[in-house]
């Protein structure tokens, strides 16, 4: 019986000992080749590089799935091959499979990759491909390789003044999406695979799902992925180099799947094209029946609104509607307002703030928290508990905070994130609910903890 690489076991422990060393000695340790850029200058090219793709690109700032794109980046960066630059992961909205890495660290990754991806490993292999590439400075090698003497120049004139970007293009070396910055010979794809294998295994993952990633984009002549493969030249055979590279890994398990993949995939193919948002209708007005998520995301810059029961900052591009006295209030622009076929009008982006149980006494936080969600339920029957309530300080009070999945109004959003915000005051327990079109929460959870920051009590 052929068990799996990373379970196979030597015949005697002084085999395993004597084996483990052999094979870890055999294995490569590759170093950048020939480069007129130092580090420094594969840092500051890679960042004023990057600026250029943020404005040209449709990068979306979804912060749940960058988040979780650089949690995987950062358990690869523990691997000494991963050298030292400072790596940062953004997603692009495209249809087409495909990422890159610019010198001194960016790394983007197209959302339709997310999407092929068949699990975490294989996901985790394109960043260690990519992040090969910047570690061993493959496209500053490869712009000196072909600029021997018009480089040196382009470098020596970026010390004066200006921008990297602006020097090199004055000597016909721009750094534009065919440029040789993301054009890599075969044999730099072999070494990026080569050292990515070795960090995905120093990260607890199975180097062969990245071998099987690019097999399966490379299958039915890459019609599947005809840019990825066209800035990633297949160097021969990928999977049996990579198992024979497994060979002369010492044995470990690779269990360091976080879990977290199928819902993140599941975000991603719910995205919508940045800034692809109609502004919905007025309630009441015509068309209002059709509704779309609005475009009036919350604005970063926030306005004050006080009650006679707390204080708090408010998104100004945002309204303030109700009883501002009282502190039951609805904040939300006015798109967010939305008028049913029933005639009812409901909150399909902005928040609620108001009080919960005064008439009962005393209220328990926890407690409390549980009936109002279930008082929630009771008017909106699809809602459930996406994650359980943690503990936060509100206006310096302990508080809870928990994540609700909900029926969106919007026909084009799949369901909508509510994030309950709980705490104990005086007058019962104060409630806030941020109700948000589920393709856009990623966005917007910096501003509501902003929000939450806030609130001061009077």
């Amino acid at each position: 019986m052929n068990m799996p690489i990373s379970r196979r076991i030597l015949g005697t422990a002084a085999a395993a000992v004597c084996g483990a060393v052999l094979l870890h000695a055999e294995l490569k340790y590759l170093k950048p080749g020939f480069n007129f850029f130092s580090p420094q200058q594969d840092i500051k090219l890679g960042q004023e590089a990057e600026a250029q793709v943020m404005k040209t690109q449709p990068v979306v700032n979804n912060k749940e799935v960058v988040d979780y794109l650089t949690l995987l980046g950062k358990k690869l960066q523990k691997s000494p091959r991963a050298g030292s630059f400072p790596f940062n992961y953004h997603l692009i909205y495209d249809k087409n499979i495909n990422a890159f890495a610019l010198p001194g660290g960016p790394i983007f990754i197209n959302s339709a990759t997310i999407l092929a991806a068949d699990n975490e490993a294989q996901l985790v292999g394109v960043l260690a491909h990519e992040m090969s590439h910047v570690a061993l400075r493959h496209g500053t090698h490869e712009a000196s390789k072909q600029n021997l003497i018009s480089l040196p120049a382009a470098l020596a004139g970026a010390m004066f003044g200006g921008t990297m970007l602006g020097s090199l293009a004055q000597y016909g070396l721009g750094f534009g999406a065919n440029s040789l910055i993301l054009k890599f010979s075969r044999d730099a794809e072999a070494q990026a695979d080569y050292n990515g294998a070795e960090m995905m295994a120093d990260a607890g993952y199975n180097p062969l799902e990245m071998a099987h990633f690019f097999e399966k984009l490379e299958a039915n002549g890459g019609k599947m992925a005809p840019q990825f493969l066209s800035d990633h030249p297949n160097p021969g055979n990928r999977v049996k180099a990579v198992e024979e590279e497994l060979q002369q890994m010492p044995q470990r398990d690779y269990n360091a799947n976080t879990g977290e993949f199928p819902h993140i995939k599941d975000v991603v193919s719910r995205m919508p094209p940045p800034g692809n948002y109609k502004a919905a209708p007025a309630p009441g007005s015509a068309g209002s029946q059709d509704q779309t998520a609005p475009v009036a995301r919350p604005a970063a810059s926030l306005t004050s609104f006080s009650s006679n029961a707390y204080s708090l900052e408010y998104p100004s591009n945002w309204q303030v509607y109700g009883d501002q006295q009282s502190g039951a209030v609805t904040i939300a622009p006015g798109s967010g307002l939305v008028k049913g076929s029933d005639g009812a009008t409901s909150v399909g982006y902005g928040m609620i703030a108001s009080f919960y149980g005064a008439d009962t006494g005393s209220v328990n936080l926890r407690t409390g928290t549980q009936q109002l969600i279930q008082q929630l339920q009771k008017e909106n029957p699809q809602m459930t508990v996406a994650k359980a309530a943690r503990s936060i300080r509100v206006g310096g009070q302990a508080g809870l905070e928990t994540v609700l999945y909900s029926h969106s109004p919007y026909p084009d959003e799949a369901r909508g994130v509510d994030l309950l915000v709980t705490t104990v005051r005086p007058q019962g327990m104060l409630y806030l609910v941020f109700v948000t079109p589920g393709s856009e929460y990623g966005q917007v959870q910096n501003v509501y903890q902003r929000i939450i920051g806030s609130i001061t009590f009077q």
